[in-house]
């Protein structure tokens, strides 16, 4: 079983990008409190699709709380000096606001929370 709940701040602004096949992209990072470590945090890189980038893209901010829940997922590729590297990151399917009517989001989104039911590309698994 492969899945992963995290709430954190935003390290920066998200931007939303497109890929090559018009598909609705967005990666961001969060800083997340490690619960008996006082100003300890780490950083996990989170990557989200099509409506779910969009949401975010439109209603965080950095410094913004956010709920995530997604699964890990691993990548390789070569650093531009040529050394293999893997890559580890959250690949969100809902994400939510936290934070109370105070935090940077419009009234209107303090209690929305975006799902998608498959990632672009993914079929139904076979069990």
């Amino acid at each position: 079983m492969n899945v992963v709940v995290l709430m954190g701040r935003l390290a920066a602004d998200p931007e939303l990008k497109t890929t090559q096949s018009g598909k609705s992209v967005t990666s961001f990072r969060i800083a997340v409190n490690r619960r008996y470590e006082k100003n300890a945090a780490d950083f996990i890189d989170i990557v989200v699709w099509e409506k779910t980038a969009e949401f975010v893209t439109r209603y965080f901010s950095k410094g913004s709380m956010i709920a995530v829940q997604g699964r890990i997922q691993t990548r390789n590729y070569e650093d531009k000096n040529g050394n293999k590297r893997t890559a580890f990151e959250v690949v969100a399917d809902n994400v939510s606001f936290t934070g109370g009517k105070s935090e940077s989001a419009p009234q209107a989104a303090q209690n929305v929370s975006v799902e998608v039911d498959d990632e672009p590309g993914e079929g139904d698994l076979p069990f």
